[in-house]
């Protein structure tokens, strides 16, 4: 079977789907808030879904609860090591593992366990399948190596076309086994009607905003390319501009990065920004966030590969600035892309503060009935492309394709 990538898919019946009873392990070093995190529990739900067992070999993490209530099975595992000679004992422990629980295909979805599974694979003789997340860096002959194991699988997923170009650029070897599987988002838990009106009040709450306030939320871990800074700096200037009643939300954990905590903190404080500008920490409830939102901001400073954060918000309706740069452009449709008409977002320049509040104030400014039009265009956009139907069934095909081999 083979399908293009975006398109509306439905799983065939647990009693005909040819992954019924059969054992797929995912690894991933840990299951925290992420994109490849999100992914490996979608699709271990989509192989429960289907009758197949669903491993996931991961050291645990916020979203192992959530795992297991959708079905899937952890197991403990040191998967986020990267001590060359912990990785080596960890290739024993993994093929003792999968022999054990009669496992038929591994896919690994980070760079130092797919190492520790593509050893196993080999000694098993299993289908070995990675999923490229991100545009890793490869500065030097041994990073470009240490990378290399993601393009290895017998099927090598890109989560986008722009990652798809990096792992051609990158490792030319793999042109004949990359498909591209775009991540795909639950279009149930994001939709407007589906958050009540009292989930939006209790996370305004929460971070402190006025009724008055209207919210620009930057969603993300605390992270310098993740474009903090550029927001901090576009506050000021829209601040300065006489923007008054618009309160900058930074939601997401520091990871433990303590010194660029305390830089931004000292950013806000220099532009005079306390109490407009707040870092909220990590928000569990998403879909009630992007609501609670008058503009999501995605001023990313270097290439993501995909860009969740995009789809979600126009799945909720809300304006999108991003920047263009990487793989977050496939996901939001503006000029010159499209004809004004047809907009779902705005893209701006990467690291340029100007452009991003200049993009921001013209997201504010949108009268209703031009911000239900957009709301409606974003919509339909990203479920036609962007469905985690899709991209389940994609996966799935994928490992029906390598196990009928």
């Amino acid at each position: 079977m083979s399908f293009k990538p975006g398109a509306h898919l439905s799983l065939p019946s647990t009693e005909t789907h040819p992954l019924a009873g059969r054992t797929i392990l995912q690894i991933i070093p840990e299951l925290e808030a992420g994109g490849a995190e999100r992914t490996a529990v979608d699709i271990a739900k989509g192989l429960t879904d289907v009758g197949a067992r669903a491993l996931v070999a991961t050291e645990g993490g916020r979203l192992v609860a959530e795992l297991q209530a959708k079905g899937g099975v952890w197991l403990p595992f040191p998967a986020a090591s990267k001590n060359p000679v912990a990785m080596a004992l960890n290739v024993r422990k993994l093929v003792e593992l999968c022999r054990e629980e009669e496992v038929e295909l591994i896919h690994a979805r980070s760079r130092a366990p797919a190492w520790v599974a593509l050893a196993a694979a080999k000694i098993l003789k299993l289908p070995f399948v990675t999923t490229y997340h991100g545009s890793y860096n490869s500065r030097s002959t041994v990073k470009t190596l240490y990378n290399s194991v993601m393009a290895r699988g017998d099927v090598v997923i890109a989560n986008s076309a722009y990652t798809a170009g990096l792992i051609l650029d990158k490792h030319p070897v793999a042109r004949d086994k990359v498909r591209v599987v775009n991540r795909g988002t639950n279009f149930s838990a994001f939709a407007p009607a589906a958050v009540s009106a009292d989930r939006v009040q209790a996370l305004r709450k929460a971070w402190g905003v006025e009724p008055h306030q209207r919210i620009v939320l930057l969603p993300g871990r605390l992270t310098g390319w993740k474009g903090q800074r550029v927001l901090i700096e576009a506050a000021r200037i829209m601040r300065d501009g006489g923007d008054t009643d618009t309160a900058f939300i930074l939601a997401g954990d520091a990871q433990g990065r303590d010194s660029y905590v305390k830089e931004l903190d000292g950013l806000i404080a220099k532009a005079g920004l306390e109490g407009r500008v707040k870092r909220v920490g990590h928000c569990s409830d998403m879909p009630a966030a992007m609501l609670s939102a008058a503009v999501v901001a995605v001023p990313s400073t270097s290439a993501e590969a995909f860009g969740r954060v995009a789809v979600e918000a126009q799945a909720m309706g809300t304006p999108v600035v991003v920047s263009d740069l990487g793989a977050v452009p496939e996901t939001v449709l503006a000029p010159p892309q499209v004809t004004p008409a047809e907009r779902t977002g705005w893209h701006v320049p990467p690291d340029d503060a100007a452009a991003l509040a200049a993009g921001l104030r013209e997201a504010l400014d949108l009268r209703p009935s031009a911000r239900e039009a957009l709301a409606r265009r974003a919509r339909v956009h990203v479920e036609r492309h962007f469905s985690l139907e899709a991209m389940v069934a994609e996966t799935l095909d994928v490992y029906c394709a390598l196990l009928g081999r």
